[in-house]
């Protein structure tokens, strides 16, 4: 499915003719004017799954953002911003196909390590609330509580199921199971799953944060199936050699100069894998 087909950025000439209209006397940054110049990243033209690769520094979240922000896509993490963020998106243009289903997004690393965080706080009140429970469960055990009034019903009920439960039996039923049942990186892929619906469009900006090896393939595996099968579109940015490997991805590489279309198996960060496991190659035989 295709919902952008391309998208264009400002060239040097447009960011230089701006920079003389503004004078600039007051500001040190311009972000993000001067940042797709420096690599003459002027357009990209996409498919189905669209990769920007690149180190440190590249540009190529830079980039997401700014396509996230001019087709006005969800997102959950703030993101760097500068009072001419809203000028530059100006000077951009993009070109759709289908309609932008309501429910696309942007996945960034900090929604995930947000998503992650959350659970880590929820599981530390539950624990709070487990060795309160305890202490709870040994006094009602214990205790010789006789009822009063109606008022005393709850703290009867309590005081009943001490003595007629286990100390593990009735922490279970008065609290909720604590959802650590994953670890970090589990969590980080359910939280693709839970975002990713069919027919949609997902800029995905360095998705492999806080994924294993293994779970790099499952998400590997999901978005090729959701791009062939569910209607999606994917536009991501990564240095991950297991993501960089999506079946019929095109992959701008923006440490090249001038931005150019590349193989997967081109790419530097790949190349420095593929030699440094050639090398130790008796080792695994």
């Amino acid at each position: 499915m295709s919902y952008l087909d391309y998208f264009t950025f400002p060239d040097a000439e447009v960011e230089f003719d701006f920079f003389n209209a503004i004078k600039r006397t007051v500001y040190d940054s311009f972000y993000p004017f001067q940042i797709m110049p420096k690599h003459r990243f002027e357009r990209i033209d996409f498919e189905s799954i669209t990769i920007l690769y690149g180190g440190n520094g590249s540009g190529k979240t830079t980039a997401l953002n700014i396509i996230a922000e001019k087709i006005e896509l969800q997102r959950e993490a703030i993101f760097n911003q500068s009072n001419f963020f809203s000028d530059y998106l100006d000077y951009c243009y993009v070109e759709t196909g289908h309609t932008i289903p309501a429910h696309s997004r942007i996945i960034t690393s900090d929604d995930v390590f947000d998503y992650i965080l959350n659970i880590r706080n929820l599981n530390e009140g539950i624990d709070d609330k487990r060795e309160n429970l305890f202490e709870e469960y040994l006094e009602n055990k214990h205790s010789k509580f006789q009822m009063k009034s109606l008022d005393d019903y709850e703290q009867l009920r309590r005081v009943v199921d001490a003595r007629r439960k286990t100390q593990s039996k009735y922490v279970r039923n008065e609290l909720m199971d604590n959802i650590r049942e994953y670890s970090n990186g589990e969590n980080a892929f359910r939280y693709f799953t839970e975002k990713i619906e069919e027919n949609g469009l997902y800029l995905l900006d360095e998705p492999e944060n806080s994924l294993s090896p293994q779970r790099q393939m499952e998400l590997m595996q999901l978005i090729e199936d959701y791009a062939r099968f569910f209607g999606c579109q994917f536009v991501i940015s990564t240095h991950s050699p297991f993501l960089l490997a999506l079946k019929d991805a095109k992959i701008y590489d923006l440490d090249n100069d001038p931005v150019d279309v590349k193989k997967w198996t081109e790419l530097d960060n790949v190349r420095t894998y593929y030699d440094f496991f050639k090398e130790h190659q008796d080792e695994f035989e």
